[in-house]
């Protein structure tokens, strides 16, 4: 049998006790068993737990081990065996429990659009090792191929059936620099737009058509991420919380499953996010999700706000910020260029801290940074680097460097920082790096 794990290995969902363990097999048209197995060393001398699963045609043979029982704040490593052929390992680490206040290491990273460039960022990020990964969206692009592109991608129409969304996924899953990203740290993804269709909002035009798309899209994705549920009457559960003992609860939302004209969450959401918003005991409410989250007018002819971003639901985004008074950290995404600011709520106080991560590879838009800059003071940092970011989070602190790499038409492009922040609680203010 030819290798079956050609898209890698992954795994996601931290827990103080668990994860989940993910792989994809491809190459099969029937059901195979899947051995797994979780060690305490990258050798698998100290094996703790291991089983067999079987990978089905009906979920393209990806695989969903939710391993139990672990300590926290651990580092696990972790590999697949079908037949003869075995996996690549991969390294995850466990949640801290609930009464920790050690210190949490994490990176963001977004928009990863294949034909526009190489995935050289995720080496870099691969290679710090953090804590926990999350993806702040686009993941995938829909679109047909371009005339022109650095990369090919298949297949070369869009994407818009169950088998066109896991060849797509399948493109992007053997790039190794996105493998590599995956085997190092445990991920905690949401999406955006792309995923799907562009710039879609809830139940698109309510059409048999658009919804049997988004719930193949919607299928593809939990095949392809190391997720904790499944998909069902075509809806996928992805709002949800992931907390880091005392020091940071990631809230991470969904805003395209739900929208439509009055609301970026729909009602069950943002009355879960209110609750959590306020109730919770962690030192920082961490908001992971793809849009821009605080007001960016941008100069020049109109549209000037964004409506596709929160400036498009000012009144939703005002009762998130009425229910908070300090450390508050936004990541998002989205835009294809680095920002940093301040969150000022309806009041003008400064409740919080936003950090714009800018794309792995997708091409930025045409911006007039220091235009926007002048025109917002609350913002504090533009950058049109491809990268992702670094934050480190501690009771005192919440710590983000943007890194970035200066191109990616072709392979091997260096990291550098481009910039670092930190909050306090409230304002941001950069540091020497």
């Amino acid at each position: 049998m030819p290798n079956p794990f050609t898209l890698g290995v992954a795994s996601g969902e931290p827990l103080p006790d668990g994860v989940i363990l993910w792989t994809r097999l491809t190459g099969l048209s029937h059901p195979v068993e899947v051995r797994w197995q979780l060690a305490e060393d990258d050798r698998f001398a100290r094996v703790v737990q291991q089983g067999t699963v079987q990978a089905l045609p009906a979920w393209a043979h990806s695989v969903h081990v939710r391993v139990e029982g672990l300590r926290p704040a651990t580092d696990y490593f972790y590999r697949f065996r079908s037949g003869s052929e075995l996996s690549p390992a991969g390294r995850t680490r466990t949640a801290p429990d609930a009464a920790s206040t050690q210190q949490v290491r994490f990176a963001a990273a977004n928009c990863q659009r294949f034909e526009h460039g190489w995935f050289t960022a995720y080496r870099h990020l691969a290679a710090e090792r953090p804590d926990v990964v999350f993806h702040l969206g686009d993941y995938i692009y829909e679109y047909g191929r371009p005339a022109q592109g650095v990369r090919r991608v298949d297949p070369p129409e869009e994407t818009t059936t169950l088998a066109g969304y896991r060849a797509r996924y399948a493109a992007y899953k053997r790039d190794p620099d996105l493998q590599a990203a995956h085997a190092a740290a445990p991920w905690v993804p949401t999406w955006d737009d792309h995923e799907v269709m562009d710039n879609y909002q809830g139940r698109g035009d309510g059409s048999d058509r658009f919804l049997r798309r988004r719930a193949a899209a919607y299928q593809a994705y939990y095949e392809h991420m190391p997720l904790r549920v499944r998909p069902r009457e075509g809806a996928l559960q992805m709002y949800r919380r992931r907390t880091y003992g005392l020091v940071a609860d990631f809230m991470v939302l969904d805003v395209r499953q739900f929208r439509d004209a009055g609301t970026m969450l729909g009602a069950a959401q943002e009355s879960w996010l209110l609750s959590r918003l306020t109730s919770t005991p962690v030192r920082w409410r961490v908001l992971v999700q793809p849009l821009f989250f605080t007001r960016r007018f941008v100069p020049g002819p109109p549209p000037n706000l964004r409506k596709d971003a929160w400036d498009g639901r000012p009144e939703q985004r005002a009762r998130l910020l009425a229910a908070v008074s300090r450390n508050l950290v936004v990541l998002s995404g989205d835009v294809h260029n680095a920002w940093a600011g301040d969150v000022v709520d309806a009041a003008g106080q400064t409740v919080g801290a936003e950090f714009v991560g800018s794309a792995i590879s997708s091409n930025p838009p045409v911006t007039d940074g220091p235009g926007v800059l002048a025109a917002n003071p609350h913002l504090r940092y533009f950058d049109a680097h491809r990268g992702y970011l670094s934050g480190a989070v501690s009771q005192a602190e919440f710590r983000v460097a943007f890194k970035g790499v200066d191109f990616v038409d072709r392979k091997d492009a260096p990291v550098r920082t481009l910039a670092e922040f930190v909050t306090e609680g409230r304002g941001i203010r950069r540091v020497d790096v």
